[in-house]
């Protein structure tokens, strides 16, 4: 079934294009959300949701990438149907989770959580890259579901680690002030 919706998938010069231009944006390792995070650590106002981004980062990157990738291990779709036509190179890593979804998802929850503008246009863009990896038939749909999934949650939890931080450190300023 999973195929199927892979196989469903419109296939067009401007769509591969497109797609394909979005996964080299968000890099190999979803490089794009520390570049993102690195942003928003220059100016006080958004410095906290750069720390929660770079969190979420983290956790993706322990818990996705060298976590689940390698207890699952499940191939992607491009292992397995090598006769379809790849715009990249066949990727050596195992499928589930979709650690772009997550990094993407992981960062526009933590993004969403402290400013709800530029949130909105994070989760766009997490999306985008959600659905090209399904596009350029590196991953099925369930891969990319868990990843947005596990983003959604180690966001959140990422956010709430660094509220519990910036309490702290204003309880601290607080003290030593008075």
């Amino acid at each position: 079934m999973e195929f199927s919706f892979l196989y469903a998938i419109p296939r067009t010069a401007v769509l591969d294009s497109f797609f394909l231009a979005v996964t080299k944006i968000a890099g190999s390792y979803g490089q794009l959300w520390v570049i993102v995070a690195a942003v928003l650590l220059v100016f006080k106002k958004t410095r906290k949701a750069g720390v929660a981004v770079l969190l979420a980062y983290a956790a993706v990157f322990l818990i996705g990438q060298y976590g689940l990738k390698n207890l699952v291990s499940r191939p992607r779709p491009c292992q397995m149907d090598l006769d379809f036509a790849l715009l990249v190179d066949r990727p050596s890593s195992s499928s589930f989770p979709s650690t772009h979804s997550a990094w993407a998802f992981g960062a526009a929850t933590a993004v969403f959580m402290q400013h709800k503008k530029s949130g909105i246009a994070a989760f766009i863009a997490a999306a985008l890259i959600a659905f090209s990896r399904m596009c350029l038939f590196l991953h099925f749909p369930t891969d990319v579901l868990a990843g947005i999934v596990l983003g959604i949650a180690l966001g959140v939890l990422a956010n709430w680690i660094t509220g519990r931080i910036w309490k702290t450190v204003d309880q601290r300023k607080n003290a030593v002030g008075t």
